[in-house]
């Protein structure tokens, strides 16, 4: 097979994206010529920067504060010349054009939004729902689309479709189906968009000339969030601005553009200018959240006989030559939100769900003891002060913490500092226990060189030393009536970077199971930050985050960067790229090659996008498509190939986010036999070899 195409790769219609639009002119109400040539310079500038649809709102061609002179032939037809003009204009326009317009039919009138793409007229969607109360009187101009006898419409020389229950599907770009409404549908019980989103649309678009009032702006952002959140969409509002009638009214010009509840881009209100907003909408998103979200599908299923009227027309966008970049910020610690209000209240989110597990579990048992085994490590740090604030809300005292460390062949004089000084701060039951002697002991029964002082540090010499720590902690367990508290973290189960059985792959309970390790480390520099714990424990949590990620197993001297031993991040890679390769293979299950598009646009220049602001500036990376397909490969190896007999056997721990689990009981369940060859060969034959 031939190398991938580096220009392809960098274009956003590569990877499951597409670029959605939504304008908001400066109407001249009752002058649809001009209305239509604001709409068409606005059209253009869509067209050119490669947005594949762009919305405008309400009965834009002529105004929707109007009134009376809506029922004006000269009107009327001027919004017939104003269309004609539009859809001539669009035969040299990359982008589907949305425009509302108040269109004869039946014999009646009809507030409609009119889809136009290359010349032609795709369809006509007419208002569904009318609105005649306080300040609204559409009833006295319009029929809704219940009123309709037929399904077609004569106009400008062709028949279109004329019904609500329309779907724009794009050929060329896989899962790109668009369906449409007009202003107050959305505030009904149940919009149309609904039936829309039911029926295959994922891009829902809503033409509104919706005036404000004290308050008005937020309700209309919680209505574009909901529904596309409960529609699992992306919905893009377009509402009048400046230049309707101010005669009873106010006009805002608010356009907003969401995807599954989260806001991508929004107007200028009050604005005097013309306004085109931009955003690019991750369909692969929606779809995986559609495919694994059973009550969408049951929806789809009892409605279905309503979903058969649905009528499909297709169009072709014609994909751009040149490569489209992504103008959407891609978050570098997904687990970890990079604004500061909202990382602090996740991770007391997450602190609360840990604590309150392991509350619950203690309480079930009637134990009133934990053992943990600190190392002086991020997780093991982390789940310690879990532990201390568990016994804490149980009303024990801290010194039911029964807290171990160990020192090995390699423990360093850094690590065991900061878990004495740790357990000494904390006021928890603070022991050490030299496993060496009892390692040397197995090594010497397995015939091992090691055991003699010979330097073979295999994998057999590792794991002698995590399995002795374990063994430990459960047979103190045992001695005290405890329970082993499991540090392991997520990344950690992902890679299969831990000792299996009698190790610490094993617990009674394991706090940190789905909790990444990236998000460990804010989860501790929130503890100092928030004054969790007193001050001298925050000086230590500091220097836990200060020292570098290893399991401490191999003599610092001996060490090899090449191999199993060494400092963690040089074996399975750097922690915050691989939790961002996991978040988005385990929640969206995204293909390699846009795993590797998304990660080298997040990484690929320190100077990029928000970092969050605990991490100093010399921490601060960036990373080559090289280095990411690198690091790729290695997670898709160790997390499809060798590492879920792990994950299938691992201890009972909460699960805290909605990126994920690894719990063979909860999120994930998977052969312990697979391959990744799938996963490898798509990474080998999506991904350029370099920028």
């Amino acid at each position: 097979m031939s190398a991938p195409d580096p220009l392809a790769f960098r274009s956003l219609y590569r990877h499951g994206f597409v670029r959605v639009a939504a304008a908001v002119p400066r109407v001249r109400i009752a002058e649809p010529i001009l209305n239509a040539d604001r709409t068409i310079e606005l059209a253009r500038r869509a067209s050119d920067e490669r947005a594949a649809l762009v919305a405008f709102p309400e009965l834009g061609l002529s105004g929707y504060s109007i009134e009376d002179l809506l029922h004006q032939q000269a009107l009327l037809d001027g919004v017939l010349e104003g269309l004609r003009r539009l859809v001539a204009a669009s035969a040299e326009l990359f982008c589907a054009v949305v425009v509302g317009a108040p269109l004869r039919a039946e014999g009646g009138l009809f507030n409609a939004a009119v889809v136009v793409h290359r010349g032609r007229v795709l369809g006509v969607v007419p208002k569904s729902y009318l609105p005649e109360y306080r300040e609204f009187y559409e009833k006295r101009h319009f029929r809704a689309a219940r009123d309709l006898v037929g399904d077609e419409l004569e106009l400008l020389g062709e028949t279109v479709p004329l019904t609500p229950r329309l779907l724009f599907g794009c050929s060329d770009v896989p899962g790109l189906t668009v369906h449409v409404e007009v202003c107050e549908d959305v505030w009904a019980p149940i919009p149309p968009s609904t039936y829309g989103a039911l029926a295959g649309a994922t891009v829902l678009v809503n033409l509104s000339d919706s005036n404000v009032t004290i308050g008005k702006a937020d309700y209309r952002r919680l209505l574009c969030a909901s529904q596309s959140a409960r529609s699992i969409a992306s919905y893009v509002f377009s509402s009048a601005g400046a230049g309707e009638s101010t005669t009873d009214l106010a006009w805002d010009g608010q356009a907003l553009i969401y995807e599954n509840g989260d806001r991508l881009a929004e107007t200028e209100r009050f604005s005097d200018r013309d306004q085109l907003i931009l955003a690019d909408v991750n369909l692969d998103r929606l779809l995986a959240d559609r495919t694994t979200t059973s009550s969408f599908g049951d929806s789809v299923h009892d409605h279905r006989r309503t979903l058969a009227g649905f009528r499909r027309v297709e169009f072709e966008l014609g994909l751009p030559a040149e490569a489209v970049s992504l103008r959407r910020e891609i978050e570098r610690f997904p687990y970890v939100p990079a604004n500061l209000a909202t990382r602090n209240q996740r991770c007391e989110e997450v602190y609360s769900i840990q604590v309150q597990g392991l509350e619950t579990r203690l309480r079930a048992t009637g134990i009133e003891k934990v053992v943990i085994g600190v190392s002086g490590g991020l997780d093991s740090t982390h789940a310690l002060i879990v532990c201390a604030r568990a016994l804490d809300r149980l009303g024990l005292p801290r010194t039911n913490v029964l807290a171990y460390t160990m020192p090995g062949f390699a423990t360093s004089q850094m690590t065991l500092s900061n878990a004495r000084a740790l357990m000494e701060a904390l006021g928890v039951s603070g022991s050490e226990l030299d496993i060496r002697p009892a390692a040397t002991q197995m090594l010497r029964d397995l015939g091992h060189p090691a055991a003699e002082g010979a330097p073979e540090y295999d994998v057999t010499y590792e794991n002698v030393q995590a399995g002795e720590r374990t063994s430990h902690l459960f047979r103190l367990a045992n001695f005290h009536r405890a329970l082993v508290v499991g540090t392991g973290d997520l990344s950690e189960l992902a890679l299969g970077w831990s000792t299996y059985g009698v190790g610490d792959q094993m617990s009674h309970y394991n706090v940190n199971a789905s909790v990444p390790k990236t998000l460990i480390q804010f989860l501790l520099r929130w503890a100092i930050d928030t004054g969790q714990y007193n001050d001298r424990a925050s000086e230590i949590l500091q220097s836990v985050l200060d020292t570098a990620i290893s399991p401490e197993l191999i003599p610092n001297h001996d060490r090899d960067a090449d191999r199993p031993g060494a400092d963690s991040e040089s074996v399975v890679g750097p922690y915050e790229l691989q939790d961002f390769f996991l978040y988005y293979v385990l929640r969206f299950g995204f293909r390699p090659s846009k795993v590797a598009f998304l990660a080298h646009h997040a990484w690929r220049d320190r100077d990029i996008g928000p970092w969050p602001d605990l991490i100093p500036a010399e921490r601060r990376n960036e990373y080559s498509l090289a280095d990411v397909k690198r690091w790729l490969e290695v997670f898709l190896d160790r997390f499809f190939r060798t590492s879920q007999f792990k994950r299938s056997a691992m201890p009972n721990a909460p699960k805290v986010g909605s990126g994920g689990a690894l719990s063979p009981r909860g999120d994930w369940r998977a052969p312990s036999d697979s391959t990744a060859e799938t996963w490898l060969a798509e990474l080998r034959d999506g991904v350029p070899e370099a920028d």
